[in-house]
Protein backbone atom coordinates (compact mmCIF):
# COMPACT_ATOMS: atom_id res chain seq x y z
CA UNK A 1 0.00 0.00 0.00
CA UNK A 2 1.55 3.81 -0.78
CA UNK A 3 2.33 5.42 2.03
CA UNK A 4 3.29 9.16 1.72
CA UNK A 5 6.27 10.44 3.85
CA UNK A 6 7.67 13.92 4.86
CA UNK A 7 10.93 15.26 6.52
CA UNK A 8 10.21 18.28 8.98
CA UNK A 9 12.32 21.06 10.53
CA UNK A 10 10.03 22.70 12.83
CA UNK A 11 10.81 26.52 12.77
CA UNK A 12 9.53 29.70 14.43
CA UNK A 13 6.46 29.82 12.22
CA UNK A 14 5.22 26.32 13.30
CA UNK A 15 5.28 26.96 16.91
CA UNK A 16 4.03 28.31 19.82
CA UNK A 17 4.83 30.81 23.14
CA UNK A 18 5.62 27.33 24.73
CA UNK A 19 8.10 26.00 21.93
CA UNK A 20 5.97 23.37 21.01
CA UNK A 21 4.30 22.33 17.78
CA UNK A 22 1.49 24.39 17.32
CA UNK A 23 -1.85 22.79 17.21
CA UNK A 24 -3.65 24.14 13.73
CA UNK A 25 0.17 23.82 12.56
CA UNK A 26 0.05 19.89 13.23
CA UNK A 27 -3.32 19.75 10.99
CA UNK A 28 -2.21 21.99 8.78
CA UNK A 29 0.96 19.45 7.65
CA UNK A 30 -1.26 16.69 8.30
CA UNK A 31 -4.17 18.26 5.46
CA UNK A 32 -0.95 18.79 3.02
CA UNK A 33 0.03 15.68 3.15
CA UNK A 34 -3.21 14.17 2.61
CA UNK A 35 -3.91 16.92 -0.61
CA UNK A 36 0.08 15.81 -1.78
CA UNK A 37 -1.06 11.71 -1.56
CA UNK A 38 -4.25 12.70 -3.22
CA UNK A 39 -2.26 13.58 -5.85
CA UNK A 40 0.02 11.30 -6.23
CA UNK A 41 -2.66 8.69 -6.42
CA UNK A 42 -3.93 10.45 -9.91
CA UNK A 43 -6.86 11.77 -7.94
CA UNK A 44 -5.37 15.45 -7.87
CA UNK A 45 -7.43 18.90 -8.49
CA UNK A 46 -8.18 18.01 -12.58
CA UNK A 47 -10.11 15.24 -11.51
CA UNK A 48 -11.74 17.19 -8.01
CA UNK A 49 -11.38 20.82 -7.82
CA UNK A 50 -11.56 21.09 -11.22
CA UNK A 51 -14.91 19.28 -11.96
CA UNK A 52 -16.21 21.40 -8.83
CA UNK A 53 -15.82 18.71 -6.36
CA UNK A 54 -14.56 19.82 -2.85
CA UNK A 55 -12.79 17.90 -0.44
CA UNK A 56 -13.87 18.48 2.98
CA UNK A 57 -13.33 16.98 6.32
CA UNK A 58 -16.42 15.67 8.25
CA UNK A 59 -14.36 14.42 11.34
CA UNK A 60 -10.78 13.79 12.83
CA UNK A 61 -9.12 13.12 15.65
CA UNK A 62 -5.27 12.73 17.39
CA UNK A 63 -3.29 11.42 20.22
CA UNK A 64 -0.69 12.97 21.36
CA UNK A 65 2.77 11.23 23.48
CA UNK A 66 4.66 14.64 22.82
CA UNK A 67 4.29 17.58 20.52
CA UNK A 68 7.34 17.88 19.09
CA UNK A 69 9.39 21.40 19.11
CA UNK A 70 11.45 23.99 17.83
CA UNK A 71 14.24 23.23 15.80
CA UNK A 72 13.05 19.77 15.64
CA UNK A 73 12.99 17.29 13.02
CA UNK A 74 9.97 15.17 12.32
CA UNK A 75 8.85 12.81 9.56
CA UNK A 76 5.09 12.75 8.96
CA UNK A 77 3.55 9.48 6.82
CA UNK A 78 0.27 9.64 5.92
CA UNK A 79 -1.96 6.30 4.63
CA UNK A 80 -5.65 6.48 3.30
CA UNK A 81 -8.08 3.76 4.89
CA UNK A 82 -10.50 1.89 2.93
CA UNK A 83 -13.40 4.24 1.63
CA UNK A 84 -16.83 3.44 3.13
CA UNK A 85 -19.32 4.45 0.62
CA UNK A 86 -18.89 8.54 0.54
CA UNK A 87 -15.96 8.55 3.45
CA UNK A 88 -12.37 8.75 2.37
CA UNK A 89 -10.59 7.76 6.25
CA UNK A 90 -6.53 8.95 5.70
CA UNK A 91 -4.68 8.32 8.74
CA UNK A 92 -1.41 10.04 9.64
CA UNK A 93 1.95 8.88 11.98
CA UNK A 94 4.36 11.74 13.22
CA UNK A 95 7.57 10.43 14.69
CA UNK A 96 11.01 12.07 16.15
CA UNK A 97 14.19 11.78 14.73
CA UNK A 98 14.25 8.19 16.56
CA UNK A 99 11.91 6.87 15.47
CA UNK A 100 9.57 7.81 18.77
CA UNK A 101 5.88 8.17 17.73
CA UNK A 102 4.72 11.42 18.60
CA UNK A 103 1.18 11.74 17.41
CA UNK A 104 -1.45 9.49 15.76
CA UNK A 105 -3.76 10.90 13.92
CA UNK A 106 -7.13 10.11 11.19
CA UNK A 107 -9.77 12.04 9.58
CA UNK A 108 -12.67 11.35 7.36
CA UNK A 109 -12.61 13.42 4.26
CA UNK A 110 -15.50 13.36 1.86
CA UNK A 111 -16.29 14.97 -1.58
CA UNK A 112 -19.13 17.72 -1.99
CA UNK A 113 -20.75 19.81 -4.89
CA UNK A 114 -19.10 22.81 -5.00
CA UNK A 115 -22.40 24.90 -6.06
CA UNK A 116 -25.26 22.78 -4.08
CA UNK A 117 -22.45 22.27 -1.20
CA UNK A 118 -23.78 19.17 -0.97
CA UNK A 119 -22.16 15.49 -0.92
CA UNK A 120 -21.56 13.55 -3.83
CA UNK A 121 -21.17 9.89 -4.40
CA UNK A 122 -17.55 9.25 -5.38
CA UNK A 123 -18.28 6.27 -7.59
CA UNK A 124 -20.15 8.72 -9.70
CA UNK A 125 -17.54 10.72 -10.66
CA UNK A 126 -14.91 7.98 -10.92
CA UNK A 127 -13.04 9.14 -8.00
CA UNK A 128 -11.37 5.93 -6.31
CA UNK A 129 -8.52 5.96 -3.37
CA UNK A 130 -7.70 2.56 -2.74
CA UNK A 131 -6.35 1.71 1.13
CA UNK A 132 -6.13 -0.69 3.64
CA UNK A 133 -5.57 -1.26 7.35
CA UNK A 134 -2.04 -1.20 9.15
CA UNK A 135 -1.31 -1.63 12.79
CA UNK A 136 -1.52 1.15 14.97
CA UNK A 137 -3.92 2.88 13.36
CA UNK A 138 -6.40 4.91 15.56
CA UNK A 139 -10.14 3.59 15.53
CA UNK A 140 -11.76 5.56 13.53
CA UNK A 141 -13.46 8.93 15.18
CA UNK A 142 -16.47 9.77 16.31
CA UNK A 143 -18.35 12.25 17.80
CA UNK A 144 -17.01 14.15 20.79
CA UNK A 145 -18.22 13.36 24.15
CA UNK A 146 -20.28 16.68 25.71
CA UNK A 147 -19.77 17.97 29.07
CA UNK A 148 -21.36 20.97 30.38
CA UNK A 149 -20.84 24.47 29.20
CA UNK A 150 -20.71 27.47 31.19
CA UNK A 151 -18.76 30.18 28.61
CA UNK A 152 -20.24 32.10 25.85
CA UNK A 153 -18.62 34.21 23.32
CA UNK A 154 -19.51 35.55 19.96
CA UNK A 155 -17.07 34.87 17.28
CA UNK A 156 -17.20 36.56 13.23
CA UNK A 157 -15.19 34.64 10.95
CA UNK A 158 -12.50 36.58 9.29
CA UNK A 159 -11.21 36.55 5.64
CA UNK A 160 -7.67 35.51 6.92
CA UNK A 161 -9.49 32.06 8.08
CA UNK A 162 -11.63 31.34 4.68
CA UNK A 163 -9.85 28.60 2.31
CA UNK A 164 -10.10 27.96 -1.48
CA UNK A 165 -13.58 26.02 -0.45
CA UNK A 166 -15.10 29.32 0.42
CA UNK A 167 -15.68 28.68 3.74
CA UNK A 168 -12.94 28.36 7.53
CA UNK A 169 -10.64 25.84 6.73
CA UNK A 170 -10.67 22.93 9.68
CA UNK A 171 -7.23 23.89 10.74
CA UNK A 172 -8.54 27.46 12.05
CA UNK A 173 -10.65 26.18 14.53
CA UNK A 174 -7.71 24.95 16.25
CA UNK A 175 -6.20 28.44 16.58
CA UNK A 176 -10.44 29.56 17.78
CA UNK A 177 -10.22 26.92 20.13
CA UNK A 178 -6.78 27.46 22.24
CA UNK A 179 -8.11 31.26 22.10
CA UNK A 180 -11.54 30.04 23.75
CA UNK A 181 -10.24 27.71 26.54
CA UNK A 182 -7.66 28.31 29.27
CA UNK A 183 -5.22 25.41 28.99
CA UNK A 184 -3.00 26.52 26.22
CA UNK A 185 -2.45 29.60 27.44
CA UNK A 186 -1.22 28.31 30.83
CA UNK A 187 1.03 25.44 29.12
CA UNK A 188 -1.01 22.22 29.86
CA UNK A 189 -0.18 19.74 27.40
CA UNK A 190 -2.67 18.23 24.67
CA UNK A 191 -2.84 14.55 24.69
CA UNK A 192 -6.39 13.48 22.72
CA UNK A 193 -8.45 15.76 20.49
CA UNK A 194 -11.83 14.88 18.79
CA UNK A 195 -13.70 17.18 16.13
CA UNK A 196 -16.72 16.94 14.30
CA UNK A 197 -17.79 19.56 11.65
CA UNK A 198 -21.22 19.75 10.82
CA UNK A 199 -21.73 22.52 8.91
CA UNK A 200 -19.71 25.14 6.90
CA UNK A 201 -19.06 28.73 8.41
CA UNK A 202 -18.21 31.08 5.44
CA UNK A 203 -17.03 34.92 5.67
CA UNK A 204 -18.39 37.13 8.46
CA UNK A 205 -21.02 34.39 9.74
CA UNK A 206 -21.18 34.37 13.42
CA UNK A 207 -20.63 31.94 15.42
CA UNK A 208 -22.21 31.54 19.09
CA UNK A 209 -18.94 29.60 20.96
CA UNK A 210 -20.22 27.53 24.02
CA UNK A 211 -17.49 25.97 25.98
CA UNK A 212 -16.93 24.22 29.31
CA UNK A 213 -14.60 21.98 31.04
CA UNK A 214 -13.61 19.51 34.38
CA UNK A 215 -10.38 17.90 35.64
CA UNK A 216 -8.11 18.52 32.27
CA UNK A 217 -11.24 17.71 29.88
CA UNK A 218 -12.83 20.65 28.11
CA UNK A 219 -15.62 20.92 25.40
CA UNK A 220 -16.05 23.81 22.44
CA UNK A 221 -19.03 23.88 20.58
CA UNK A 222 -19.72 26.29 18.02
CA UNK A 223 -23.47 27.09 15.88
CA UNK A 224 -24.42 29.53 13.52
CA UNK A 225 -28.41 28.46 12.67
CA UNK A 226 -27.73 25.30 13.38
CA UNK A 227 -24.69 23.23 14.96
CA UNK A 228 -21.66 23.73 13.47
CA UNK A 229 -18.71 22.38 15.03
CA UNK A 230 -18.14 19.92 18.36
CA UNK A 231 -14.50 19.90 19.83
CA UNK A 232 -13.06 17.29 22.43
CA UNK A 233 -10.33 18.08 24.16
CA UNK A 234 -8.54 16.79 27.09
CA UNK A 235 -5.60 18.03 28.46
CA UNK A 236 -2.49 17.28 31.25
CA UNK A 237 -0.81 19.89 33.36
CA UNK A 238 2.86 21.05 32.31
Amino acid sequence: MSVYERRILLRSKDVDMYRRLRLSRLFELMQEAAIAHTEQLGMGRERTLDRGLLWVVTMQQAAITRMPEYDEAVTLRSWPGKTMHVFFPRHYELTGADGEALVRANALWMLVDQQSRRMIFPDRYGIVIGGEARDNELPLPVSPARLPVAQERRFTVPYSYVDLNGHMNNTRYFDLMEDSIPAPAAGEKLRSIHVEYTSEAQLGDTLCLRWGGEGGRYYLEGSLEKPCFRMGMEYSTP
